[in-house]
């Protein structure tokens, strides 16, 4: 699986932040955010388009999705997610051959993106510099031990959440927090009045941990 994707590049980047949408949306959902973020360094943005396929719980429609989601097989989207995950580790590696190390490039995602930024950035042999989770979970967080990577053990983790997420209801990420912290993952955890989306109080928020991401 080859992605496409939309890239914002920078002169003299101090880093690379690969950031992947959520279900139904592409690569150019989070592009109008890079301006609101009061950045302190120059960055790449790589966002990702996922591949369209069929989705059991949208009737089978098919979208842009980086795996299925079956209500009623919860781990249905097991190997679509190593797939989706292979294929982000692509990119990465064509970051790194641009002379950006993994230390340097941060993995980001939101919803399924989340998912599949944290399935990839835990089971590393290299940390990245940090992985951003957003309005997301850990999926099989109770398999997570038998998968994750030592050398991901430092790796700095933002999870953010909607108390209000009729999607991805908040106690699945907090679920997901204390299976990593128990561990022993470093999770900076922030929760905002609203659903499944971004306000702009954790633009502001964002900002500030890429700020001391790429200080």
């Amino acid at each position: 699986m080859t992605l496409e994707a939309v890239e914002l590049d920078a002169a003299a980047a101090a880093g690379t932040v690969l950031w992947l949408h959520g279900l139904g949306a592409d690569g150019h959902d989070f592009e109008p955010i890079v301006p609101m973020l009061e950045l302190e360094s120059p960055l790449r943005f790589v966002f990702p388009h996922a591949p369209k396929r069929p989705v059991t719980i949208n009737a089978g429609e098919q979208m842009r999705a980086w795996y299925d989601v079956n209500p009623r097989q919860p781990l249905a989207g097991t190997e679509d997610i190593r797939a989706s995950a292979q294929a982000v580790e692509e990119l990465v590696r064509a970051e790194e051959e641009r002379g950006t190390p993994r230390a340097r490039i941060v993995l980001a995602g939101f919803s399924q993106g989340g998912v599949v930024a944290l399935h990839l950035g835990l089971r590393s042999p290299t940390r990245f510099g940090g992985v951003m989770a957003l309005s997301t979970y850990v999926h099989d967080h109770e398999r997570l031990a038998e998968e994750v990577s030592f050398s991901s053990i430092d790796t700095p983790i933002l999870m953010a959440h909607g108390q209000m997420d009729p999607l991805i209801p908040i106690v699945r990420g907090i679920t997901s927090r204390e299976a990593l912290k128990a561990l022993g993952y470093r999770v900076e955890w922030r929760e905002y009045g609203m659903g499944h989306q971004v306000c702009p109080e954790e633009i502001a928020d964002i900002g500030r941990w890429l700020n001391a991401r790429f200080a």
